[in-house]
């Protein structure tokens, strides 16, 4: 594997330099990076050159010469490229506490922006947000969307009905706001409460509002298993009738009777784009997805109301045989929990890294009477091994899936998070890149920058381009790769010997340095000029 990685490293280094952008006149620049390997972002091939940073900007790219005295970062034998964007992150929270907003776990991975707001949930209060975010610094930058869950608890709460027509005004009011605060479009958690409980008709009114202030419509669509393609037909028809793009989270088929599905939605995405209609997604590498215990196994119309309702219903005469019957057919899907590992229970934390089915047979007791006590005691969070792999390589090919981590800023700690939050592009880039050569690292780098940065809309990153933000990351291609595990996810990325957020360093010679150089990307008004 080694033997094969070099040859392909050297052949990549060995290519001439084409299509370089060079300037006539000295450009001034305080930071020089020497003699890399230029993947611009753009799913170009590499060529090598020089990238000058001057302030927060790029300011050349290619072979120029330079005036004044910068600082000169010899990086013969390695990979610059545009800062990381994560479409899909969890970070509203710990982005602005003292002890994750440094997004350590990230920075190494080579991400310089986050997407918060994902799945329907974060800050309705874009402002504000944005707000607190400034007053402290970041370690990465972060663009925000409407959470349309979120938006819904603040109007209806978590009852299972539709919006009355005044209340479904107040949130169109609100979503119009949010965007002209600066949020990229609006997410939904179509699993979640009480986003669940939102009709096609209902988000394509709010979408509405969202097309009209120039956003996107993301979505954890209302099911990845075998529901997987009536899914993706509410997604194209949101979009359509809303106008707007449309852009599937976390694109998956997931439990063992869906495998495969994935290849017929990614079809029929394929005929609406050559329709002219605007589809994306993004992918995890990963064979196993992380949610909430309760999401996973107890049934949306369960859920309404909030945890007392829940219980009772387990309890209820009426309604409670029915429930038991599909938590267990859930069960079942899921081999009785043995694909089911803790990752956080307060409550319990001897059960984290242990299986749902092991804690059952430890406890004597019936999974779903597990189910029921961790549902009774602030819910748990859970790694559920539900993929093929076969699915995850087939769907990092399609040129129009991005990059995402579905994961949060994080610190070690002695709960077991899901490996992505602190491994997810260079396992895509250094694992199945650049290792299983499953697809060109041009590819695979557009898939981390350009891409996410067309999706959104945003033109001023996601490019090595003269102008544009300095978020540049430069990295050994020998050695970047993820070493976080299931069993052991903690564990920092290797690789990223260099780091720039507007242009400051936050890592230096593979070393973290401190700086909070990030900060709220707000989307640009429709009428306002570009970057």
């Amino acid at each position: 594997m080694l033997r094969r990685l070099s040859g392909c490293l050297a052949l990549l280094l060995s290519l001439p330099v084409s299509g370089v952008l060079s300037a006539d006149e000295p450009v001034k620049v305080d930071i020089l990076l020497k003699n890399g390997t230029i993947l611009d972002g753009s799913g170009r091939e590499g060529f090598v050159g020089d990238v000058g940073i001057a302030g927060e900007t790029i300011v050349a790219v290619g072979r120029f010469d330079f005036a004044g005295t910068p600082l000169v970062i010899d990086c013969t034998g390695r990979i610059i490229a545009p800062g990381f964007i994560d479409l899909h992150n969890h970070s509203d929270s710990a982005i602005v506490a003292p002890a994750t907003r440094s997004n350590l776990n990230f920075l190494t991975q080579g991400c310089t922006t986050v997407v918060t707001g994902n799945c329907g949930s974060g800050p309705v209060d874009a402002a504000a947000y944005y707000k607190q975010i400034d007053e402290h610094g970041a370690g990465t930058n972060v663009a925000h969307l409407l959470p349309q869950g979120s938006l819904r608890a603040r109007i209806i709460g978590d009852d299972n009905r539709p919006a009355t027509s005044a209340e479904l005004a107040k949130m169109q009011a609100l979503a119009r706001q949010a965007m002209r605060d600066g949020t990229w479009g609006m997410s939904t958690g179509l699993i979640y409460v009480p986003g669940v409980y939102a009709d096609t008709d209902e988000l394509v009114a709010i979408a509405s509002v969202v097309g009209e202030e120039g956003g996107i419509y993301a979505s954890h669509m209302r099911g990845e298993g075998t529901t997987l393609l009536a899914s993706v037909a509410e997604l194209l028809e949101i979009g359509r009738r809303a106008k707007l793009p449309v852009h599937a989270s976390h694109f998956k088929s997931s439990g063992r009777d869906a495998w495969g599905l994935i290849r017929q939605a990614t079809a029929i995405i394929e005929e609406a784009r050559a329709a002219g209609q605007i589809v994306t997604a993004d992918q995890y590498p990963y064979i196993a997805s992380s949610t909430s215990l309760d999401a996973t196994l107890i049934p949306s119309w369960a859920r309404a109301g909030g945890t007392k309702d829940m219980l009772a219903r387990f309890d209820d005469a009426e309604v409670g045989s029915r429930l038991r019957r599909e938590v267990e057919q859930n069960l079942e899907r899921t081999e009785q929990g043995r694909r089911i590992v803790f990752a956080r229970f307060t409550r319990h934390p001897e059960w984290v890294g242990r299986t749902l089915f092991e804690v059952a047979e430890q406890e004597g007791r019936p999974p779903i009477e597990i189910v029921i006590e961790v549902a009774g005691n602030g819910g748990a969070s859970i790694v559920n091994f539900s993929m093929d792999e076969e699915d995850v390589r087939f769907a990092m090919q399609r040129d129009w899936i991005a990059t995402a981590s579905d994961g949060r800023a994080a610190i070690p700690g002695n709960d077991k998070p899901h490996p992505r939050f602190y491994g997810t592009f260079p396992r895509k880039i250094g694992y199945y890149c650049l290792r299983e050569q499953v697809l060109p690292l041009a590819q695979a780098i557009r898939g981390a920058s350009g891409l996410p940065a067309d999706i959104l809309g945003m033109t001023d990153r996601g490019y090595l381009k003269p102008g544009l933000a300095a978020d540049v990351v430069v990295f050994d291609p020998e050695t970047f790769v993820d070493a976080a595990t299931f069993a052991d996810p903690h564990q920092y990325a290797r690789g990223v010997e260099h780091l720039f957020v507007n242009g400051t360093p936050v890592i230096a010679r593979s070393q973290p340095t401190g700086a909070l150089a990030g900060k709220s990307l707000r989307k640009p008004r429709p009428d306002s000029a570009a970057p």
